[in-house]
């Protein structure tokens, strides 16, 4: 009889990734082998990664392929505040377990997942624009997007180096001529109403035109809002873009009969759900029909459940797009996710790249012609250099 293969250790280890951190669990097994995923305790949810410590002594001893029996186990413990830093620390153990079965196994991930159903994936290139203004721009050693004919310009080079498909969003004067990202719904700037006026709309047409005067014809331009605006907003910006060819427009709402409400004012699809955790967030929206691509994040989620949550929208005959602007292992368990479902649109990913991460993911994606290549290794198949993961503190 076949020896179970259990849990020895579970570690967190995270670095520096420049104006924020990169964090990984590093799952090991007493066979040897070893489970990697990417998780994000960056963008806000502070506590992942106690959570993640806290749970671990728990899992040692446990047997390493029965991920499902995990998973419910530790949801059934937290039921009662199952959402937040608890939903993301299970998800981000899930994810490792999954690379490590998948390596037991000698397999890609994808297979785990019922085999993949393409060779390719679409990507698009991710804050085209933002992460070359103030402050990020400093750390991707890029020219720096100040104004319009820079805006041009970039477009230009998204289409030069092969992409279709480019997210961008809205910005403000920096009051020096220069540009920086629009977040009212984050407090930068602080404008807590997230009223919108004339200008800004101005602006942002503006904006757009620079980009599809550089970008060409065929680029499909992508627009996010995050939480920036309120319903009221929202319209306004689709009134005075109702004439421009966006490939979607992206909107964070926690009403899912207003964003319902939106979806059925707007000429083009509405992309939303991002930041929701777990197939009962999912729900609402969904029978509401709220948006036309329910947006995934299978870093949050963990991918098994994700799968879940693209199985029921594929119900609701809606595709799925992943959200991810993290780094690059985190970019292959989106990819090995997408490659599983029917229902798949466009992948996310972030083209400007820190100098040092070519260094700390040996096997780099491989995107040609705006289309991410599966590889096939065992796993994830982009493990971090774990030499050079901890020779860079994480801030």
């Amino acid at each position: 009889m076949q020896k179970t293969i259990l849990i020895e250790s579970i570690e967190t280890i995270s670095c520096d990734a420049g104006w924020r951190n990169y964090y990984f669990i590093k799952l090991k097994t007493d066979s040897g082998i070893v489970g990697w995923s990417e998780y994000d305790e960056s963008f806000g949810p502070l506590g992942v990664t106690q959570n993640i410590n806290n749970i671990a002594a728990s899992l040692i001893g446990k047997p390493a392929l029965s991920h499902e029996l995990i998973y419910t186990t530790l949801y059934s413990s937290k039921r009662a505040m199952f959402a937040g830093v608890a939903a993301q620390a299970i998800g981000a153990i899930e994810n490792a377990l999954l690379d490590a079965k998948a390596k037991i196994l000698d397999i890609p991930c994808y297979d785990l997942f019922g085999g993949k159903l393409r060779d390719r994936i679409r990507v698009y290139w991710s804050h085209c624009g933002p992460w070359r203004m103030p402050p990020r721009a400093k750390f991707y050693n890029s020219d720096e997007v100040k104004t319009l004919e820079d805006v041009r310009a970039l477009g230009a080079e998204a289409k030069d180096k092969g992409y279709t498909a480019l997210k961008t969003y809205p910005f403000r004067d920096d009051g020096n001529g220069g540009m920086l990202m629009w977040s009212p719904g984050f407090g930068n700037p602080y404008q807590p109403d997230l009223n919108i006026d004339r200008n800004f709309l101005r602006n942002l047409r503006e904006y757009l035109e620079a980009f599809r005067d550089g970008a060409g014809p065929d680029m499909d331009i992508l627009l996010d809002l995050n939480f920036n605006a309120r319903t009221e907003g929202v319209l306004k910006i689709i009134q005075e873009l109702s004439n421009f060819d966006l490939f979607w427009l992206e909107v964070d709402h926690n009403n899912p009969k207003s964003l319902a409400y939106i979806r059925n004012k707007s000429p083009f699809p509405i992309a939303s759900c991002e930041t929701l955790l777990s197939g009962q967030q999912y729900q609402p929206y969904l029978q509401a029909q709220s948006m036309d691509i329910a947006i995934i994040d299978a870093v949050w989620n963990g991918v098994w459940q994700s799968l879940k949550i693209a199985a029921v929208a594929n119900t609701y005959d809606i595709n799925i797009a992943p959200h991810n602007f993290y780094g690059h292992l985190a970019t292959m368990m989106n990819a090995h996710f997408a490659a599983a479902i029917p229902n798949f649109c466009i992948l996310e990913t972030d083209i400007d790249r820190l100098p040092w991460d070519e260094e700390l993911f040996p096997n780099l994606p491989v995107i040609e012609d705006s289309h991410l290549i599966l590889p096939n290794i065992p796993g994830w198949g982009c493990d971090p250099d774990e030499d050079v993961l901890r020779s860079r503190p994480a801030n």
